[in-house]
């Protein structure tokens, strides 16, 4: 075999280039939806081909073999992000540059308009605020930060007349509005306003990452660690299709509206396997301090047939980027230094055996370990920041036709007709 069609000699079909890339024929489409390939119909209507070279220099970029997704996976058109090589890419330009280089709030607009506005701050109305903080404060005190944003997002759409309006200007003076309202909302530790810092100090801000730092932590914020959480908050901002961004987008295939599409996610965010991982991490690492090494609290791990929180990634076969660029920064912060020594030693403990890499939950612990954190803050960090992803899939969503994302359901039950129950 050749590897080209009979009816193009620098053509192929999508089963010859499943072929020569070393994938199952769903996993084309894959690349297709991430933009990695482009395809054309063949004449006659024979199905998708593909061009040769471009098959070629994919297969040389990729240099492995990429796991095919599970039958029926979801493949959604987007251009928003691209992961690929152990890399990620908000609208093609490099992710973590653009989080080393700017702004929470930056980066935000950036994936929400494909323009940079250097110097961009998000300001909530204060009817907004009002309205979640009198709805936060009326829960009860032992819930959870999750549990006070999604309230605090019910309330402020209670509070916004225009939620309804899906235009684009619309949807986006929401969401400036929205994301600093969700911060502002959330209970100050220790019950008194702080967390500034000399405006003259290296890393200093007084955009979001200033405002979230007091309700996080009791202690005063430095430079260097504002520097980075607004990194952490600049990095998580969307992450392709994870399992919080899909509910988000089949909200918005519904044309629900930008709140409630927010909701959503948030809703599947509060799953253990989503945005708990970095509480879990925490945990560990504290453990590993309390215990003066890896070793034993890995063993414990393993021994009761669970995963080492903040190791490994699905989509990357090397360590995560946005652990790498947090790991950096978090080594320029003194206080940063045992939690950071004790996340290498987790990760050197477990590579003896079985070549696993840090994932960013484990960043995130290493920061809100050493910043005096609970072990919820990275969740909390994660929805803070991921709203702006929800926005940015919902505002393409909205332009996708209305509830395309209706699957079928295989029925497995028994066949009708079926006698009527008795009482």
């Amino acid at each position: 075999m050749t590897g080209r069609s009979e009816a193009d000699g620098r053509r192929l079909t999508t089963r010859e280039t499943a072929e020569r890339l070393g994938v199952k024929p769903e996993t084309v489409y894959a690349y297709v939806s991430r933009g990695q390939l482009s395809s054309s119909r063949a004449p006659g209507g024979r199905g998708s081909t593909f061009d040769a070279a471009e098959v070629d220099a994919l297969a040389r970029r990729t240099g492995r073999r990429e796991p095919a997704p599970a039958p029926g996976e979801p493949a959604v058109r987007t251009g928003i992000t691209l992961i690929a090589d152990d890399r990620y890419y908000f609208r093609g330009v490099d992710a973590t540059e653009l989080a080393a280089r700017h702004a929470y709030e930056e980066v935000a607009e950036w994936l929400w308009t494909g323009e940079l506005r250097p110097g961009v701050r998000f300001t909530a109305p204060e009817q907004a605020v009002a309205a979640a903080r009198r709805a936060v404060g009326a829960l009860p005190v032992h819930c959870g930060s999750t549990d006070r944003l999604r309230v605090a997002v019910v309330a402020a759409a209670a509070a916004d007349p225009l939620r309804f309006d899906l235009s684009r200007e619309t949807v986006l003076g929401g969401a400036r509005s929205l994301i600093p309202a969700l911060v502002a909302a959330l209970p100050t530790v220790g019950g008194s306003e702080h967390g500034t810092v000399d405006a003259g100090e290296p890393g200093a801000s007084c955009g979001l990452a200033a405002q979230l730092w007091p309700k996080l932590t009791a202690r005063q914020p430095d430079g260097p660690s504002l520097a980075v959480l607004d990194t952490a908050l600049a990095l998580l901002i969307d992450h392709d299709l994870a399992a919080s961004t899909l509910a988000a987008r089949v909200a918005a295939s519904a044309r629900a509206h930008p709140y409630a599409v927010v909701s959503a996610g948030l809703g599947v965010l509060e799953g253990p396997l989503h945005g708990a991982a970095s509480g879990l991490a925490h945990r560990m690492l504290a453990e590993v301090l309390e215990r003066g090494g890896a070793a034993p609290v890995v063993a414990d791990h393993l021994r009761a047939g669970r995963r080492v929180p903040g190791l490994g990634h699905r989509l990357y076969t090397g360590e995560d980027p946005r652990a790498r660029t947090l790991f950096g920064l978090l080594e320029r912060v003194p206080q940063a230094g045992p939690a950071l020594a004790a996340a290498r030693d987790v990760v050197a403990t477990t590579a003896r055996d079985v070549p696993l890499h840090a994932n960013v939950d484990l960043a995130l612990a290493v920061l809100s370990v050493a910043s005096g954190m609970p072990a919820e803050a990275g969740e909390t960090v994660f929805a803070i920041s991921r709203t702006a992803g929800w926005i940015a899939h919902a505002l393409e969503e909205y332009g996708e036709r209305p509830l395309r994302m209706r699957p079928s359901g295989h029925y497995t039950g028994p066949r009708p007709p079926q006698p009527l129950p008795s009482p």
